[in-house]
């Protein structure tokens, strides 16, 4: 290429070629540059790569660079990466393959278009090899990005599907992605690669800030994977390798944590899976998930809805009804009065319709033997307080009136045992108020429900105070908003050891305690209690990403002074000494025997590809940044 600038040291630089003001030549001077650039060995090109990668997450839609052949550069520069090591240890051209993935993912993420463009360009197999391991799990990240995108559509997931690996290896990867991070990166402070810091944190940070960002970017990559394999959890014939119970029994322990709360992680692919009969009948054989499902369905968690969806068409398949419905109704059953979650209107109704058989009356209500008499009995009281609710509706308003006063009489009474010390005494007034209170009455039921909860706890049932605590928040307006319930229930699932479901809606008190207005007695705006706090730090530790990584491999490891030596060069050099692996070895042997190739139609290809062939599952096994950097012989 021409140089386009005197001042500019790089020949054909991308970001002079884009100063063209004329809109044709700058177009064919683009497209010239996108057929070069993986041809080229000249310095610098890492800055026309990173320059692109922030028009595409700036401008995703823009179908400009899709039209100049951009997906077909990017195959071709991640091949190189892959196959050429003597390139990717010159300069800076490390970074390159994280980038070029980074980029097809950002086009591919809105616009079908965009996405058969790439499929047509080749961009599947060098991201497929970037999956496989072959670089490392920065770049695993961005593949995992790419290739989700890419299956969400119906023109491109047979595309991607037809790489049998790529399924398998997701699995494998969405149960060891959290450790692997944390033994590749975050346990080893003074070996982390400079690249891998420099991309995490853009070099504004230093250890701290690359911890925090690798967390979140550690939780992002199994989150990413899970929305891939939701994909293929979408097409039947795929979901008798999805529905292995060794992965089926993590996935509610995948929820992204508090760094990721957009994704729905391992309960959204619990969602897809139960809609479909096959996956039903795997999840009900599973009495564990449908405990989670359940724990899920009574808190705090963002995506509660998608575990009671769970729980709804287990409960209306014939076949795993009666598996799981011990489990399942005494959870639903104190969801049955929630009004609504977010665009899910009237839930709590549907809730009660699948639990009753669409309002079947008490006396024909049909209980099958195989259910536990609890749950015959909690079936029983939904019905009637339904039959009541239509009672109530003919009841003259001025008897209501006296019912409600009645009860609240009795809910004080309740309050004078409790503070006499009599709990028990107290939570049977409250039983007996619940029972006389009007239907209608949500706020007196409110706190009726949450005050018996703290008898609940004081006489240490749990099981018990959950249920009430949630039967308050149902009831409260808005919904899974009444601080003291919140509290309460925080409390009664740390009693259960659920730290996840404790931490939840302990955050949730606290946002309460911050937005409560001026003259509450009970709670001071913008004031967060210290006994709340002090949980909340506590079940930090507890539910941190990398509490079981740490717990199996050690904790973290520093130098002697306790930071990151300043003289050690963690760059793309051979010194460095991660144990990250980024081809099995079967792998190293066979590329040492083979000629790099490179066309400008066809892109930098292996002779796996040409053959068809089905690259084994990544293993570590120790491989260093050295085996990653050095030329292959040819």
């Amino acid at each position: 290429m021409d140089r386009n600038g005197l001042d500019c040291p790089y020949p054909g630089c991308f970001f002079c070629v884009m100063k063209e003001t004329n809109p044709n030549k700058r177009h064919a001077s683009v497209a010239k540059f996108f057929k070069d650039l993986p041809t080229q060995d000249e310095e610098g090109q890492v800055l026309a790569i990173s320059g692109l990668w922030n028009t595409a997450m700036a401008h995703p839609n823009d179908p400009e660079f899709i039209e100049l052949g951009i997906f077909e550069c990017m195959a071709a520069v991640i091949w190189k990466g892959i196959k050429n090591r003597q390139w990717l240890s010159k300069d800076q051209n490390i970074y390159i393959p994280y980038y070029a993935a980074h980029i097809i993912g950002s086009y591919t993420m809105n616009v079908e278009e965009f996405a058969e463009r790439a499929v047509q360009a080749g961009v599947i197999p060098p991201l497929v090899e970037l999956l496989c391991g072959r670089l490392t799990w920065v770049e695993q990240r961005v593949a995992v990005r790419a290739l989700g995108h890419l299956a969400t559509y119906d023109s491109t997931f047979p595309s991607v599907a037809s790489h049998g690996e790529v399924l398998e290896i997701s699995m494998q990867l969405a149960l060891s992605a959290i450790e692997i991070v944390y033994t590749h990166f975050f346990q080893f402070v003074d070996r982390r690669l400079s690249y891998h810091c420099d991309l995490l944190t853009r070099g504004m940070g230093g250890v701290e800030m690359e911890s925090k960002k690798a967390e979140e970017w550690a939780s992002q990559l199994q989150c990413w994977l899970l929305q891939l394999i939701n994909c293929f959890a979408f097409k039947p014939e795929f979901l008798p390798t999805i529905c292995r119970p060794e992965f089926l029994i993590k996935l509610p322990d995948m929820w992204g944590g508090l760094v990721n709360e957009s994704s729905p992680a391992g309960v959204g692919l619990l969602r897809t899976i139960c809609h479909q009969k096959m996956g039903r009948s795997s999840v009900a054989s599973c009495p564990s998930i449908i405990e989670s499902l359940c724990n899920i369905a009574r808190s705090s968690d963002d995506w509660q809805y998608m575990a009671i969806d769970c729980l709804l068409w287990l409960l209306q398949d014939p076949i795993t009804k009666y598996k799981v419905i011990d489990i399942a109704v005494p959870a639903l059953v104190d969801l049955a009065e929630i009004p609504s979650l977010g665009d899910h209107k009237k839930l709590g109704e549907a809730i009660a319709n699948v639990l009753l058989q669409d309002n079947v009356p008490v006396s024909s209500l049909t209980l099958r033997t195989s259910m536990n008499s609890q749950t015959k009995q909690l079936l029983k009281d939904l019905a009637a307080l339904r039959q009541k609710l239509k009672w109530e509706k003919s009841m003259p308003k001025e008897d209501l009136h006296i019912k409600q006063a009645a009860a609240l009489v009795i809910k004080l009474e309740g309050n004078s045992k409790f503070s006499a010390g009599d709990v028990v005494g107290a939570a049977a007034k409250y039983t007996e108020a619940l029972a006389l209170c009007p239907i209608r009455a949500k706020k007196e039921r409110v706190v009726l429900y949450s005050n018996r909860a703290q008898c609940y706890l004081l006489l240490q049932d749990p099981t018990a105070a959950i249920s009430d605590t949630t039967r308050a928040l149902c009831l409260h307006s808005p919904v899974n908003r009444h601080s003291k319930s919140l509290w309460r229930r925080a409390q009664a699932y740390e009693m259960l050891g659920l730290e996840k479901e404790s931490l939840l809606d302990a955050i949730m008190f606290i946002n309460e305690c911050s937005q409560a207005p001026e003259g509450d007695p009970n709670l001071k705006q913008n004031t967060v209690p210290d006994y709340a706090e002090r949980l909340v730090k506590k079940h930090m530790q507890s539910v941190w990403l990398f509490k079981e990584a740490a717990e199996r491999h050690g904790e973290i490891h520093y130098d002697e002074d306790g930071d990151r030596d300043a003289d050690e060069d963690k760059g793309g050099e051979a010194e460095n000494s991660s144990e990250w692996e980024t081809a099995s070895e079967s792998d190293m042997a066979r590329e040492e025997n083979q000629e790099e190739s490179y066309s400008v139609d066809s892109g930098w290809q292996s002779e796996d590809q040409k053959e068809g062939l089905i690259r084994a599952p990544p293993v570590l096994k120790g491989v260093t940044l050295e085996d990653l950097l050095i030329p292959h012989n040819s």
